[in-house]
């Protein structure tokens, strides 16, 4: 069977009762963290048996584009596969969260990776095992802007959340393969999240670039256009979304971290699959309706989850994307890079 066959079918297995796990607390000092204790040897079946393994999962339960852990969460599916999954939401800095990873403070966590790569080029010891889904990354403008295609940004002012955001890397790496320039020839002006439409309102900006489900409910608010997403052109395969396991888990428990991964790609596959039901799990998390949730995860790819030399070849295109626009060092070989990043849990 295909991998994306066996998790169909996997997903399509009868619902199973939520188990409750969710710990629902925030944090933005990883401190706050206790150590998970290792246990080694857990047989990786669908239907576990026996003590559970306890893992500490971090994720961004703001982003649409992490519905597959709570899904998983809710489903039992980390239960199937011989987990107890303690997701913590995290709101800290993305160094903070791969440090508390890194350290053991958190066991895994899940993320993107136009945010991951800069920081793991620093040496963390984090180790990216799977992609999630690809989509969810949206520039926007007004209807009067003038703005049809990113190569019109030339000259215009860009309004983002933060000045290393994913949305901010992947359209100044789209604006450098169009032959501009993405520091001279745009602005990028930061803004609280909540305010970017407001900035392309009142013309202070001409445009936007943030994530789902802020971008989503921007468009609509203040009646905005979509210019382009991470899923056009040469993208529309490409993963945004990546799971990020801690260097001890994988020397010491090798199978806790393969079933986690197994776990999470079963999820999105369901999410792909079942996006309305996996939208109204996700909806109290956001303020966005169920229904516009749903139609957000119907713009992604939740059915894109590569692993293996697929995975590490899409690590590897990103090194080589981020080098063009001076995020990753022109000195880094990509394809070492990914090798270094990476690691293989399913063989």
């Amino acid at each position: 069977m295909s991998r994306r066959r066996l998790l169909q079918t996997a997903g399509a297995a009868g619902v199973v009762a939520p188990f409750g796990l969710m710990a629902g607390r925030v944090f933005a000092d990883p401190d706050p963290l206790a150590h998970s204790p290792i246990c080694t040897g857990i047989e990786q079946v669908a239907d576990a048996s026996g003590p559970l393994k306890q893992l500490k999962l971090t994720w961004n339960a703001t982003a649409i584009c992490t519905v597959a852990v709570p899904a998983a969460d809710e489903r039992g599916i980390f239960a199937r596969h011989g987990l107890q999954v303690e997701l913590v939401n995290f709101a800290g800095s993305t160094d903070q969260l791969l440090e508390a990873i890194a350290t053991g403070k958190a066991d895994a966590g899940v993320g993107m990776a136009l945010r991951w790569l800069k920081p793991l080029e620093q040496g963390f010891d984090v180790k990216l095992t799977s992609g999630i889904h690809g989509g969810c990354i949206r520039l926007l403008t007004s209807k009067s802007s003038g703005v049809a295609a990113v190569r019109d940004l030339k000259g215009k002012v860009v309004a983002v959340s933060d000045q290393a955001s994913p949305a901010k890397n992947f359209f100044s790496i789209v604006l450098k393969q169009q032959g501009l320039d993405p520091t001279r020839d745009v602005e990028w002006r930061q803004y609280p999240a909540d305010l970017l439409g407001l900035a392309v309102q009142k013309g202070e900006a001409q445009a936007l670039a943030d994530g789902d489900p802020n971008t989503w409910l921007l468009k609509s608010n203040f009646d905005l256009v979509e210019v382009a997403t991470n899923l056009s052109g040469d993208f529309q395969h490409r993963v945004c979304c990546v799971v990020g396991v801690r260097g001890s888990l994988l020397r010491q428990d090798r199978a806790a971290a393969k079933a986690l991964n197994e776990a999470l790609l079963e999820s999105g596959e369901w999410v792909a699959n079942n996006p309305d039901e996996a939208a109204a799990i996700f909806a109290k998390y956001s303020k966005a309706s169920v229904a516009d949730l749903a139609a957000m995860l119907r713009s992604h790819t939740h059915h894109h989850h590569p692993v293996g030399a697929d995975f590490r070849q899409e690590i590897a295109l990103y090194a080589d994307e981020l080098k063009l626009v001076d995020v990753i060092k022109q000195s880094t070989d990509a394809t070492k890079f990914a090798d270094k990043v990476y690691a293989d849990v399913f063989t």
